[in-house]
């Protein structure tokens, strides 16, 4: 079965621009577009895609409100933000919303398909180098990132110390393979301990994890670096 996308965007020539390019790709497949938030939800509800394309700005419902309702009434569903900017501010707004991952509009087809199926399989975030930039910067945006009472460095009393010691290297950025390199392990025994980390912790994906690591203290902008 093909991916499911709906796009979200109210500029028509991105919306048929991004249906053209994703339509071409064997595994993917264009099933709606939504002109702003309101309609995203509506057809979400409606037509159940694998992953929406939410641009942020938009009229009626931002995307990033947009974002938090289809990831609370829809949790199987992923959210792939699209900006300008690739520091945007409101990227991090849409990280913290739920959003699984992010794509600038320039990206080529390659990087578009890839980016889907990426946030798709529960994988995400992109790149490894943006993830590193990205979330320290909306770590530093978000007063540190660190929710009050959170002791930094401090162990989350739920995991054991190999699976903090996985949960701070994808807060850095590390693709699976990059962490049992790192750990001198089989990248089999990462997922299983990515996969052990999402449960116990409540968290949808890689993303969510990379953000509750800044928030609860155990990673710092700073000690990303």
């Amino acid at each position: 079965m093909p991916i499911r996308v709906l796009i979200a965007d109210d500029q028509m020539m991105v919306r048929q621009g991004f249906t053209v390019l994703l339509n071409t790709q064997p595994d993917l497949e264009v099933v709606g577009q939504a002109v702003d938030g309101l309609d995203a939800l509506a057809q979400v509800a409606e037509l159940a895609p694998d992953v929406v394309l939410m641009d942020i700005r938009m009229p009626e419902l931002s995307g990033i409100e947009a974002t938090r309702r289809v990831t609370a009434s829809h949790p199987a569903v992923r959210v792939l933000v699209l900006t300008t900017f690739d520091l945007d501010e409101y990227v991090y707004e849409a990280l913290r919303a739920g959003a699984s991952g992010f794509l600038l509009k320039d990206a080529s087809v390659e990087q578009l398909a890839e980016a889907v199926r990426v946030v798709a399989s529960g994988e995400a975030l992109l790149a490894p180098t943006v993830t590193r930039r990205l979330i320290a910067e909306y770590a530093r945006l978000s007063d540190g990132g660190a929710r009050a009472g959170a002791v930094p460095g401090q162990r989350p009393a739920e995991l054991t110390d190999r699976e903090s010691e996985v949960l701070v290297l994808i807060a850095q950025g590390l693709s699976n393979a990059e962490i049992a390199e790192s750990l001198v392990v089989a990248e089999q025994t990462v997922k299983t301990h990515v996969g052990r980390i999402l449960v116990k912790l409540g968290l949808r994906d890689r993303t969510q994890a990379a953000v509750f690591a800044y928030e609860s203290g155990l990673v710092t902008p700073r000690s990303s670096r």
